[in-house]
């Protein structure tokens, strides 16, 4: 089969393990919640006699009358009540002519009950996904398929497979290194083919995550750090499980989220150790490395500092409070949940340095002469010029 036949095979069997985990559902039964039907619709009038206002904080309930604009009562209007917390990361403060997510239930065939959801903003996310898949199929052709692919498949493993084992009780550290292998296997092998440069992808990045997981566990027990520390933690304990291991929950939070710098900076060594191998088939293996090891030079830095923006910039309106109270450098680096996101960027950077010489070693030893090597290498390399 031809190298572009291996593609499409590799991206049709990435579509179907999708699809199988779009309708996997491993989520332990909880309490039962009240579902109703969800429609679009148009506020014609407002009621705010019920808010009430604290300077900038509004609580109590906002009642609406609302048009569905799709759905089994279409057409018709309906009370929706939106209520008000306090809370402004939450509410949503509504006017007459937006359009908003109902959740109604139907009584007597008329809509009753209704709830707002937030404003209605699942076709521009659609628009949006639509317009990201288009671009990298657009400039990347098959390629672009594949990435397209093994983003919605991390997605998926992460929403249909690694979060609802978590709920069961499954182990976050092992569960989580074995996500993650998943992961990387199919991003690397579906980009860099199944060829040298995707096994010393492969191999480079979890190497990375190994190393990163390792200093993870070591430094959360230096810092006295723990997984309450994360936002919506201990809202989930309320939820009724209590016996989460919230602190090796974080510990694999850090290494998935610098799973994917590691897999770039990797792919990005690999690519270009394969490139030198085919410009100078006669390299030696020191030589190859040590031109690899120059490329993560080169790299290593601007990736180092993508961590800290962006972790940092999702954080600016606390850093912002902290400046405003006139804290000094002292309290605010030693609080926990600072000293948290220190430990992110920090450990997950030592991992983005490390791939580098790892993924470099094991590209230079793997792009050796086919003389006297295995003969799955050998095939490796027939199927890389076919």
């Amino acid at each position: 089969m031809s190298r572009i036949g291996r593609e499409w095979l590799f991206a049709a069997v990435i579509a179907v393990v999708c699809i199988l985990l779009l309708n996997l559902d491993l989520a332990p039964p909880g309490p039962p919640a009240e579902r109703g039907l969800h429609a679009r619709g148009l506020i014609v009038d407002v009621d705010n006699s019920r808010v009430r206002t604290n300077l900038i904080i509004k609580t109590e309930a906002q009642v609406l009358s609302v048009r569905l604009l799709d759905g089994p009562a279409k057409g018709e209007e309906i009370a929706v009540t939106n209520m008000l917390t306090g809370k402004l990361e939450l509410d949503e403060f509504y006017e007459t002519g937006s359009v908003i997510l109902v959740e109604y239930d139907l009584l007597d065939g008329q809509p009753a009950h209704g709830m707002a959801r937030g404003y209605y903003r699942l076709q521009m996310q659609l628009l949006l996904i639509g317009c990201f898949v288009a671009l990298l199929i657009g400039v990347a052709g098959v390629t672009g398929l594949k990435a397209a692919l093994s983003f919605v498949f991390a997605a998926l493993v992460l929403w249909k497979l690694y979060f609802p084992l978590l709920l069961l009780g499954y182990p976050p550290i092992p569960a989580g290194l074995a996500v993650v292998a998943v992961l990387t296997g199919v991003v690397t092998f579906s980009v860099g083919g199944l060829s040298r440069r995707g096994i010393a992808t492969f191999s480079g990045s979890m190497l990375g995550v190994l190393l990163t997981c390792g200093l993870a566990v070591w430094f959360a027990q230096a810092f006295n750090l723990h997984g309450a520390i994360r936002p919506f933690a201990e809202a989930l304990l309320y939820s009724g499980y209590y016996e989460l291991r919230l602190t090796d929950i974080f510990i694999a939070s850090v290494f998935i989220a610098s799973s994917g710098a590691v897999m770039d900076l990797a792919m990005d060594i690999a690519a270009s150790m394969d490139e030198i191998k085919l410009s100078k088939p006669d390299i030696g293996v020191l030589e190859h490395i040590a031109s690899g090891l120059r490329v993560g030079r080169a790299v290593i830095g601007t990736m180092t500092t993508t961590l800290l923006l962006a972790y940092s910039s999702s954080h600016i309106c606390m850093f912002l409070l902290f400046m405003a109270k006139g804290l000094p450098a002292e309290n605010i680096l030693n609080a926990p949940f600072v000293a948290a996101e220190t430990l992110n960027i920090l450990v997950g950077s030592f991992g983005l340095i490390t791939v580098a010489p790892f993924t470099a070693v094991v590209a230079g030893f793997l792009y050796r002469a086919n003389v006297g090597r295995p003969s799955w290498i050998r095939l490796l390399s027939r199927n890389e010029t076919a």
